[in-house]
This record gives structure tokens, C-alpha cells and sequence, in this order.
């Protein structure tokens, strides 16, 4: 089992940036491929980005590609989500996810650990 913490959400103005961490306990990081997904008030929570076990896949949802960059450090068991030009619409509690399997996946449900939410704000 993991046991994911977020870090790095809080309020900024469109165009500005943030990078959010996640911070995953436990020997086995590695072995997770992991995803980041979003919430916004009154809507279903929505994939954002996902990367490999390695670090060398990595998958965007349309709507953030260009903007947003998932990165992760296996010696330091976070993985990262650096986000740019945001937008009003960024504007979400992001969650840190990690599915046991190996395909880098898109789907919520594929998903087998989460953390409990870092609320990003973007004012216009």
C-alpha cells in the first residue's frame, strides 16, 4: 500500500504558474505509475496527466497539453505536476493517484491509491 500527499496548490492569477508535489510513502514508488487528476466544483473529477513506472511515458489530457508537464523523482518518491499559462478553468482540487498496473492509463477507475486534494485557484 501507498499513501499519497499533495503539496503546492494555492491561489494565482491566469497566466501565472505552479508546481505541485506529491509526496508517496513507501519502498515500491517505482513500481506505481502515476497520475494526476482534477475536481472542479460541481463536476466529475477528470484526468490531467499520467506518467510510467520509468519516467519515460507520459500521457496529457487535450486540454492542458502544451501547459502542463508530470514528472517524477523515484529516489525522492514524488512526482511532480509543473503547470503553466494557467487558466481560470485550471482552477480545481488536483489529486495525486497511483495504479498498481502498468499501462499508463487515463481512466479514474484504473487507479488504486489516492491522496486527499490540493485546491488550485486561478483568479482572472
Amino acid at each position: 500500500q501507498v499513501q499519497l500527499v499533495e503539496s503546492g496548490g494555492g491561489l494565482v492569477q491566469a497566466g501565472g504558474s505552479l508546481r505541485l508535489s506529491c509526496a508517496a510513502s513507501g519502498r515500491t514508488f517505482s513500481s506505481y505509475v502515476m497520475g494526476w487528476f482534477r475536481q472542479a466544483p460541481g463536476k466529475e473529477r477528470a484526468f490531467v496527466a499520467a506518467i510510467s513506472r520509468s519516467g519515460g511515458s507520459r500521457v496529457y489530457a487535450d486540454s492542458v497539453k502544451g501547459r502542463i508537464t508530470i514528472s517524477r523523482d523515484n529516489a525522492k518518491n514524488t512526482v511532480y505536476l509543473q503547470m503553466n499559462s494557467l487558466k481560470p478553468e485550471d482552477t480545481a482540487v488536483y489529486y495525486c493517484a497511483a495504479d498498481k498496473g502498468i499501462v499508463v492509463a487515463r481512466g479514474r477507475l484504473e487507479y488504486d491509491y489516492w491522496g486527499q486534494g490540493t485546491q488550485v485557484t486561478v483568479s482572472s
